[in-house]
């Protein structure tokens, strides 16, 4: 089945707005979600969180039970999601960002 160039814009359109409408909770956290890349076509889409979420313990649980839920729940074309946490930023940097349900990862 072809999908025209209008759906695409709208898949498009939609995810965009969608991961804009996710960010600010995430941030109220020290963290962000960036939107990787994404095809919206194939329904395949990669995401990362960053800040305080590479030192969070429930960086997997807000990957898969809270942004990977949201995105196949709310965008039928959704097929799957690809969630990574941005480790390159240094752990204590990472956890002073860390508030509201921040849970610090134990070493």
């Amino acid at each position: 089945m072809e999908i025209d160039e209008q759906e695409l814009a709208k898949r498009e359109n939609d995810l965009i707005e969608l991961i804009e409408t996710m960010r600010p909770l995430i941030q109220e956290d020290g963290g962000d979600l960036e939107l990787k890349s994404y095809d919206v076509k194939t329904g395949v889409i990669e995401v990362q969180l960053k800040g305080s979420c590479g030192s969070c313990v429930l960086s997997g649980a807000t990957l898969t039970q809270g942004v990977e839920r949201i995105l196949k729940d709310k965008l039928s074309w959704v097929t799957e999601v690809i969630g990574s946490v941005d480790e390159t930023i240094d752990p204590y940097e990472s956890m002073a960002l860390g508030r509201g349900f921040y849970q610090p990862k134990l070493s």
